[in-house]
């Protein structure tokens, strides 16, 4: 059974590879369009089911695996930062408190038609930085493209306190529960997702004692 990564984020591609499962990527053909009165969650579990739809419509006989992640912070979402000044504001707002990281997690098939979703929540203390930590990060241009403004697998590690939750989740993929999706879908990983927890494989993942 073909599986295909339907993302174009290195991260994502990075830590599925970890399975051991051979798959093909594919960027998806659908625009992540917040819709207006939705939860956080219902947005999130949305992009990732549309991601990996837009992909499986035109390889139907394909496993097609979609994720998206967004944070949420007093009942609001927030996306990947706009420009700098936008990640200025959210990194801002993030400092000193806790928020939640949602990713979902979408498998789809046409044929036989077969569609499985999860979300996976980890809650991110972040440390009380200044103004001054904020721009020496701005400065390393890691923000850009990362959901809330930071990257916990990059420099932006080091303005988080503590996790509590699956840190693959947060980085992007949370892959014990990718593989427990895989399984159900007759596609079992070769290697043991429980084992690469504890081994932790990835960077900055020994920094954080929650998994």
């Amino acid at each position: 059974m073909q599986l295909i990564l339907a993302s174009t984020s290195p991260r994502r591609r990075e830590i599925l590879a970890l399975l051991g499962i051979p798959f093909e990527v594919i960027a998806p053909d659908f625009e992540e369009v917040p819709q207006p009165g939705w939860s956080p969650r219902q947005q999130v579990e949305h992009f990732a089911r549309e991601k990996a739809r837009s992909i499986a419509i035109a390889r139907p006989a394909s496993l097609v695996l979609g994720s998206d992640t967004v944070i949420e912070l007093d009942g609001q979402m927030l996306g990947k930062p706009a420009d700098l000044a936008d990640a200025r504001a959210m990194l801002t707002r993030l400092a000193g408190r806790p928020h939640e990281v949602h990713t979902a997690v979408a498998l789809c098939r046409q044929i036989p038609r077969y569609e499985a979703v999860a979300i996976e929540t980890a809650t991110v203390q972040m440390k009380a930085y200044d103004e001054a930590a904020i721009e020496r990060y701005l400065a390393t241009q890691e923000p850009m493209g990362k959901a809330g403004a930071y990257s916990i697998q990059g420099v932006g590690g080091e303005l988080i306190e503590a996790i509590c939750g699956d840190f693959l989740g947060i980085v992007g993929l949370p892959l014990r529960t990718v593989a427990t999706l895989l399984a159900g879908a007759g596609l079992p990983a070769p290697v043991d997702a429980d084992a690469l927890y504890r081994a932790k494989p990835y960077p900055n993942w020994t920094r954080f004692t929650h998994d």
